[in-house]
């Protein structure tokens, strides 16, 4: 997918869902209009875009995800369920059409390129650091085991992405934030940030807990 090029896209307008690369999302397609947009999805490339939706104001979000369906399954009924996989971020340029279903013209984005690779590569192995501590905290003030996945992304942007989608609690504006993001060094710091926040609240509970173990969490 070439920077300059522009392509039209069906969207998906999702309420309080941001799908970052590399991501998979299942999604359950019940609506007539969007059975009839995963219809045509299906004939052209398995493409369409999702997009954050504000049913407070009413309001689609300017950058999204495209979408790329890697499953798919229709029950008699005409209901599908769908597994996709995020591929590139896109910005909205022009609604094309609302009618049977949304559609856009879209350009797609990506990070700027980085000069400084020491400053960002010991900036990824922070917050890998502090992924593992909250990881470590959570277990041990919940008595379960919790484990990072394998393999985590190595690659500082898709770690930046990684983390993106797995941040905790009701957090669509600031993984919105996260997915606008041009700059990858600027988006691993803010989530450095936050796992740092996490990680200081975590151990401050961790200590309580072991100086007073009679003391129950709510």
């Amino acid at each position: 997918m070439g920077e300059l090029s522009v392509r039209e896209l069906p969207l998906f307008p999702l309420p309080e869902v941001v799908l970052f690369p590399q991501e998979v999302l299942p999604l359950h397609i019940f609506e007539s209009r969007y059975r009839i947009m995963l219809q045509s999805v299906l004939e052209n490339d398995s493409m369409f875009g999702v997009i954050k939706w504000d049913p407070n104001t009413k309001s689609m979000a300017n950058v999204g995800c495209c979408a790329q369906i890697i499953k798919h399954q229709t029950a008699e009924d005409g209901r599908s369920n769908i597994i996709t996989l995020g591929q590139q971020r896109f910005q909205v340029l022009e609604i094309m059409r609302s009618t049977p279903f949304c559609s856009a013209m879209v350009s797609w984005i990506s990070d700027e390129n980085i000069d400084d690779f020491q400053k960002l590569d010991s900036l990824k192995d922070s917050v890998k650091e502090a992924l593992s501590d909250v990881i470590t905290l959570t277990s041990k003030l919940t008595n379960t085991k919790k484990n990072l996945p394998d393999k985590l992304p190595d690659n500082p942007m898709d770690l930046s992405f990684w983390i993106g989608s797995h941040l905790g609690g009701p957090v669509a504006e600031e993984q919105q934030r996260l997915l606008e993001e041009r700059n990858t060094f600027t988006r691993l710091q803010r989530e450095y940030e936050m796992l740092d926040h996490t990680r200081k609240q975590l151990a401050a509970r961790t200590a309580l807990k072991e100086s007073f173990p009679d003391i129950k969490e709510n």
